[in-house]
C-alpha cells in the first residue's frame, strides 16, 4: 500500500469526522425576528434611507431611527418666544400657532422618514422618542404606529439636578411616560435607560414589569467639558470607547434571567468580541453606533463574521446555545459580578511610586 494512498485515506477520515456548522445568528427581540443580533442604534447614521439600506445590506438585524427630541422642539419654540418678548403686547394666538406649527413640522418629517424606511427595508424599523416629560408622546406614538414602525424605543434621561425633587419622584416620572406611551400603541415598546439610579437593579426590574417589551442598557448622553481658552462649554467624549463595554456587561450579567422583558446592550459594543460577550451575559441583541462612525457601516459584516468564526471554534450552532452562559444566575461564583474594588487586581503587585 503506497504512502500516497494512506495519506488520502487519512484525509477522508478527518473530513468525515469534521462536523459542519451552519451558523444561525437570528434572534428574537421585542417579539421581532431579527436576522442578526446587531441593531444599529439611533444616530445620524440612521437619519437617511440611503444609510439605512447600506446598514441592512451589511447584515444588521434592525435599525433604530434617529431620535426625535422633545428638547429640540421645545428649544425651537423658545427661540420664537425670545423674539417676541420685547413686544409690548405679544399676540398669544400667534405664539399658539407657532407652538402647533413647530410640533407639526417636526412630526411630519419624522413620519416621512418612517414611511420611506418601511418602504425600502425588509428588516424591522424601530422609532426613537427622546423625552423628559409625558408631554404629547402618547399621541405621537400612535402616529408612529400608524406610519408603520415595528417598535418604539423611548430614550429616557432626567438629570437628577433638581434639589427639590427626590429619586422616587424622578422614577415615577419615568414610569408615567412609559405607561402613557404603552397605553397608546399595540406595537412593542422598549425603554432606553441610564445607569444613574441609586437602586438600579430594583428600578430596572420595575420597568421590566411595567408592561414594556424591552430595556436598553444603557443610553449615552452629552457630557460637558470646558474650553479654558475661550470659556465655552464643549462636548466631551462624543463617541463611546471599547472600555465603556464594562458597564453594560456587568449589569447585563446581573440583570439577565431576572427581568420580565428582553434586554439589549448598548454603549461600548465595538467589535465581534463585544457582541459575543454581551450574548454570553444574556443580551437578546446589541446596539452599535460609535464603532460604525469609526470603521464605516460595512464593519457590521466584519463583526458578524467574527461571531461566526468564534461560534464555529466553540461548536455553537445558534446564539441561544450560549446566551446567558456567563450571567450571574448561571455563575458558580455570583459575587464576582458585584466586586467593585481593585483588591484582587493589585494583590501581589509591586509599583515604584517614586
Amino acid at each position: 500500500m503506497s504512502a500516497h494512498f494512506l495519506y488520502f485515506c487519512v484525509i477522508l477520515i478527518r473530513k468525515s469526522n469534521t462536523k459542519s456548522y451552519a451558523m444561525d445568528l437570528s434572534v428574537s427581540y421585542l417579539g421581532l425576528k431579527l436576522k442578526s443580533p446587531v441593531v444599529v442604534g439611533s444616530s445620524s447614521l440612521t437619519a437617511s434611507v440611503a444609510n439605512l439600506k447600506k446598514i441592512e445590506n451589511s447584515g444588521a438585524g434592525a435599525v433604530v431611527l434617529k431620535s426625535i427630541f422633545e428638547e429640540e422642539i421645545y428649544n425651537e419654540y423658545r427661540s420664537i418666544l425670545e423674539k417676541e418678548k420685547d413686544q409690548e403686547f405679544p399676540d398669544v394666538r400667534f405664539l399658539d400657532y407657532y407652538d402647533y406649527k413647530i410640533k407639526d413640522d417636526n412630526i411630519k418629517k419624522y413620519l416621512n422618514l418612517v414611511q420611506e424606511a418601511k418602504k425600502e427595508l425588509d428588516i424591522p424599523v424601530i422609532a426613537s422618542i427622546n423625552c423628559v416629560s409625558s408631554w404629547e408622546w402618547g399621541f405621537f406614538a400612535k402616529k408612529l404606529e400608524e406610519a408603520g414602525v415595528d417598535a418604539i424605543e423611548v430614550n429616557l434621561f432626567i438629570l437628577p439636578s433638581d434639589f427639590d425633587k427626590n429619586c422616587s419622584e424622578i422614577e415615577e416620572t419615568y414610569l408615567k411616560i412609559l405607561a402613557k406611551i404603552k397605553d397608546s400603541v399595540s406595537v412593542p415598546v422598549a425603554a432606553k435607560l441610564s445607569y444613574y439610579f441609586a437602586d438600579l437593579a430594583s428600578f430596572v426590574k420595575r420597568v421590566s414589569e411595567s408592561g414594556v417589551d424591552g430595556v436598553v442598557l444603557f443610553n449615552r448622553f452629552f457630557h460637558p467639558d470646558f474650553d479654558i481658552e475661550n470659556f465655552k462649554i464643549v462636548p466631551s467624549h462624543v463617541l463611546s470607547r471599547s472600555s465603556d463595554l464594562a458597564i453594560s456587561l456587568r449589569w447585563m450579567s446581573i440583570l439577565s434571567g431576572r427581568m420580565g422583558c428582553d434586554l439589549i446592550a448598548s454603549t461600548g459594543v465595538h467589535d465581534g468580541a463585544s457582541v459575543i460577550k454581551e450574548i454570553l451575559a444574556g443580551a437578546n441583541a446589541v446596539q452599535v453606533v460609535s464603532s460604525l462612525y469609526k470603521n464605516g457601516i460595512e464593519y457590521i459584516s466584519d463583526m458578524l463574521e467574527d461571531v461566526r468564526a468564534w461560534m464555529e471554534k466553540h461548536e455553537f450552532e445558534k446564539l441561544d446555545d450560549f446566551r446567558g452562559k456567563m450571567n450571574q444566575v448561571n455563575s458558580p461564583n455570583p459575587a464576582e459580578y458585584e466586586r467593585v474594588q481593585f483588591m484582587k487586581y493589585f494583590e501581589g503587585k509591586k509599583y515604584d511610586l517614586g
